[in-house]
């Protein structure tokens, strides 16, 4: 059956309709890896001629879209980032869009709302309009045939016989009430409906024609941050009598508290462990009082209401209102709101593609620019995070809030630097003004406070994507400056930092003190490409040092890729693999498992098909992992964030027409014209924003970067105007849903044939034509060197294993907080650089100062040496013995296994002996505990027996074992005999 959504586009009325459209299907053998395949297949269709560019975006739009299948968008009356978000609520009230398209009721119409954002938030405010004795508990039935909205704007006629029409301004909103003719028109101000509860609240009658008040809410997550939200509202009428009524409170979200390794479902985040110091209380009242005005519309049916929020104070709230709104033009106004929708819509234009396509893509791209939210007031103050009100910075337009930090750095936060860079250099700045407030950059902030909700750093992530697409006009040194401090000292956004950095992994046994600290391994692939990230800024800013150290450290996750399972999985701090692991198993991961999570690095993708066995493995990977697009069999979920990078992972592995076919699959089967018609929450923008630049035809897999790997576009052109005032061009010449692939492509009239976007195109624009057509052209772009960048960096030693007497918790060799004692080592000529002479093997020790990483924990490392003759290592192990396979390869690219065997560090206390084949080079008489004063446990460097190389060859480089069963097996040299 076809269901029609009425909605109103700018005066006048037209149906969408909620239909699903065939979907494009893959053969059925992708999950095979066999795709049916064309040499240059015709164009479907040659529609880019006559098709025409949109001319009004915002009439395409349909805010219904969201509404239902738990993605939690709302339908009503909002601006581009703005402060209100005036929308109706319903009975079932789904987390902070409060709208469920399958109910039949309305319980109130907020002021606040945020699209998707996993918990309850917002919905502050209600009100409510009925008619007869006043019952502060109603809720008015309507039909969707009575129903409309467009950007902007929204109007119901409700079955109590109540027309309510609403529009907004950044920090105001406008209500039109049509009444029947009665002397008990009221309007409920349902003050206690905040829904997360509240824990104050208060209504003023100013006088007849105005009232005022404030509720304070929060508690976003369970997490107990709090705001304090202040409105004024006045009327075109005066109402006869007002009062208060008491009311039954909104219960608010318990706190949970579970311990961090627990696992948790998709798109349902709660508290792991605790947050920083004792839990903040956030008590919502029992009980509070409602207020409610009653006017007399016998006469004049109609009641006009107009009113201003703040987060600042009460005077705030009427100045806002006041200067935003001055007059009683509700059609003005309305068309006002529509007019900034248009302009900025009007950013992205379209031409082709069916009315469902352009309709799901323009709502998609209102959706993804509704947040962040402006929280300054138009004089400029705002309610900083220590709790202090503050002013807009100099040159800046105002302050924003609400950073679901975790969801948006994915692609989002691309889009809306790419199409509001203002509004995107804004934040940035608003976000180093966090830093500067409280000493940490918001993570996942409702308003002016601080959740700790999800895990990883992504300020690294959101600030580097702006500044990458064209949003750049914030203090960026200061910003880089607090953010590499962020990375580099302990903090509660990166409670695990200091294993990160002494033992290049966050473990599944660590000790984490706070903010909701779980998931160490996926967690650890959140602070890769934070760091990476950072890396990219710091290089754009003129910081090669930094630009290197985070790249390399950027390369963490391959302390967690288990060679023999081809699986990114959890280990203990001792370096072995965590008992227990299945691919399909949450434990240890953040809404998801290891097959959405493995992935996950989305800028060394390169990196991880060496790592699998080669591109070859990968894509047997990818298809299995990509036989299902929801979850299924724990596989790819593309209702929620871990997975939104892996279609476009095959561009990097010559095999571009494998992302064309799987991304066409997915807009076909979960992003569709109806209320249904996106999966998972929205995430204030996210999942929209993916749909946007899949339907363009490209993604921003590389955190930090602008650099963009190549899918196939929707529509036969589109038109994108960019920060710089260039437009980039996408033509896609027989663009139809059945033809998503690349026959060919130009850059600017040139033949282009590589999978990524080219540099510059952002900038200065340009001209990408495609030809596409209904059979894959496998030779497309199918070169190694036609592949999207990969960035390796230069990664060293991945574990400090030495430190001073004075400094003992700057080392962690055995991952329980015990290292070599510097001292002790140079007692017995062991210094940085000393040379070390073992069963007649010269080494060299390495050359860093304590307390730095001078040792690999072998996990399948290649390290560059040159040497013949015989091959020795110089290490120990902790939790041995612990043994694998070396395998050394020469200058003519042959290669010999070389096993590898090393004692405990400790030999067990002392309890045991050296391996047959280990001598013991060095002895200290004691070993250093973090925390505490030395240990006098002796501590032992052996050197292996040396293994006879390939006669007449030279090493170029020798591959560490990578089948390390337990324990850690630490190399700190390697040498080289005569023979």
């Amino acid at each position: 059956m076809t269901r029609s959504t009425r909605l109103r586009s700018h005066g006048r009325t037209r149906l969408f309709a909620a239909r699903v459209r065939p979907p494009f299907r893959l053969p059925s053998v992708l999950a095979a890896g066999a795709l049916v395949l064309g040499v240059a297949s015709a164009p479907a269709h040659a529609a880019a001629a006559t098709a025409r560019l949109v001319t009004d975006p915002a009439s395409l739009v349909n805010p219904f879209i969201g509404t239902s299948h738990a993605a939690d968008d709302f339908p009503g009356a909002d601006t581009p980032f703005g402060m209100v978000q005036w929308s109706p609520d319903t009975p079932h009230r789904p987390d902070g869009g409060g709208y469920e398209y399958n109910d039949s009721s309305i319980t109130g119409f907020s002021l606040t709302h945020i699209a998707g954002p996993g918990c309850r938030a917002a919905g502050d405010i209600p009100v409510l309009p009925t008619v007869g004795t006043v019952d502060t508990h109603a809720t008015d039935s309507f039909s969707h045939a009575k129903e409309s909205a467009a950007p902007g704007s929204y109007t119901v006629a409700l079955d109590n016989g109540v027309t309510t029409e609403l529009t907004a301004t950044p920090r105001s909103g406008m209500a039109r009430f049509t009444f029947p003719a009665t002397s008990q028109a009221n309007l409920l101000l349902k003050l206690t409906s905040s829904q997360n509860g509240d824990t104050d609240s208060a209504f003023r009658v100013v006088n007849d024609k105005e009232v005022s008040g404030h509720v304070t809410s929060g508690n976003f997550c369970g997490e107990g941050n709090s705001y304090t939200v202040y409105f004024d509202m006045v009327f075109d009428q005066p109402f006869r009598h007002s009062g208060t009524a008491l009311s039954a409170a909104t219960p608010t979200t318990p706190r949970t508290n579970v311990p961090s390794s627990t696992p948790e479902a998709p798109n349902k985040p709660v508290l792991h462990g605790v947050v920083p110091g004792a839990a903040r209380p956030f008590a919502a009242k029992a009980s509070g009082t409602d207020g409610y005005l009653t006017f007399d519309t016998t006469t004049h049916r109609t009641i006009q209401a107009k009113v201003g929020i703040s987060y600042v104070s009460a005077v705030g709230a009427v100045g806002n209102r006041a200067a935003e709104n001055r007059g009683w033009d509700f059609a003005k106004v309305r068309g006002a709101a529509y007019e900034s929708w248009k302009s900025l819509l009007g950013r992205v234009r379209i031409a082709g593609g069916t009315a469902q396509q352009q309709t799901v893509f323009y709502t998609a791209l209102y959706h993804a620019l509704l947040h962040p939210n402006v929280i300054s007031d138009t004089d400029g103050r705002y309610p900083g995070f220590d709790g202090k009100p503050h002013t807009v910075d100099k040159g800046h337009g105002a302050a924003y809030a609400n950073y679901s930090g975790w969801d948006v750095y994915r692609s989002q936060a691309q889009l809306e630097a790419l199409l509001a860079p203002a509004v995107a250099s804004d934040t940035a700045q608003s976000m180093l003004d966090d830093y500067r407030q409280t000493g940490l950059f918001p993570k996942w902030s409702e308003n002016n406070g601080e959740s700790y909700v999800m895990v990883g750093d992504p300020a690294d992530e959101i600030i580097a994507d702006y500044y990458a697409f064209g949003a750049r006009n914030f203090d960026t040194a200061a910003t880089l400056k607090g953010l590499i401090a962020e990375a580099t000292t302990a903090n509660n956004n990166r409670p695990g930092l200091t294993y990160l950095e002494q033992i290049g992994r966050l473990p599944s046994n660590g000790k984490y003190a706070c903010c909701n600290f779980y998931g160490p391994a996926s967690t650890t692939l959140e602070y890769n490409s934070a760091d990476f990230a950072l890396s990219a800024l710091a290089g754009a800013l003129g910081h090669p040092a930094d630009q290197r150290r985070f790249a390399d450290r950027a390369q963490d996750w391959q302390n967690l890729f288990d060679y023999g399972s081809g699986f990114v999985q959890p280990r203990d701090a001792s370096g072995t693999w965590t008992s227990g692991f299945s691919p399909t198993s949450g434990k240890n991961f953040v809404e998801g498992d290891s097959w959405q999570y493995t992935p996950m690095v989305p800028f060394n993708v390169h990196g991880l098909a060496t790592a699998m066995g080669g591109d070859a493995a990968l894509a047997t990977f990818l298809d299995t992992d990509l036989s299902s697009l929801t979850g299924a069999g724990g596989h790819t979920n593309l209702g929620n964030e871990p997975s939104l990078n892996i279609p476009w992972e095959y561009d990097y592995i010559g095999l571009p027409y494998r992302t064309q076919a799987v991304v066409r699959q997915v807009q076909d089967q979960i992003w569709t014209d109806s209320p249904s018609g996106l999966a998972g929450n929205d995430d204030l923008g996210e999942m929209s924003s993916w749909y946007v630049w899949s339907a363009l035809g490209m993604y921003p897999e590389t955190p930090g970067t602008a650099d963009l790997a190549l899918g196939s576009p929707m529509f036969t052109q589109a038109v994108i105007t960019l920060p710089s005032g260039h437009t980039l061009t996408v033509n896609g010449d027989g663009a139809a849903d059945d033809a998503p692939y690349v026959q060919s492509a130009t850059w600017n009239g040139t033949a282009w044939n590589k999978a990524n976007a080219p540099d510059g195109a952002l900038t200065g624009g340009g001209t990408l034509t495609y030809v596409l057509g209904t059979s894959a052209n496998a030779s497309w772009a199918s070169d190694a060197a036609a592949a999207p960048r990969s960035y390796p960096g230069s990664p060293g030693y991945t574990d400090v294993g030495t430190s001073g007497d004075t400094a003992a918790a700057s080392a962690n060799f055995d991952g329980a907080g015990y290292s070599y004692s510097a001292r002790a080592l140079a007692a017995e000529g062991v210094t940085p650089g000393a040379k070390v002479t073992a069963g007649g093997v010269p080494f060299t020790w390495p050359k860093v100062a304590p307390g730095a990483a001078d040792n690999y924990v072998a996990n399948g490392q290649t390290v560059k040496v040159s040497g013949s003759g015989s091959i020795s290592f110089l290490g120990a192990a902790n939790n041995g013995p612990a043994s694998g396979t070396a395998t050394v390869t020469y200058t003519d690219g042959t290669t010999q296994s070389v096993p590898l065997a090393l004692s405990d560090w400790t030999l067990g206390g002392g309890t045991g002996s050296p391996l047959a084949d280990n001598t013991v080079a060095v002895t200290t008489s004691y070993r250093n505990q973090a925390g505490t004063a030395a240990d006098s446990t002796t501590t032992y460097v052996f050197a292996t027996k040396p293994v006879a190389l390939a006669a007449g060859k030279t090493v170029s480089g020798v591959r560490l074992p990578s089948d390390v069963a337990s324990g850690g097996l630490h190399v700190f040299a390697i040498g080289f005999g005569t023979g």
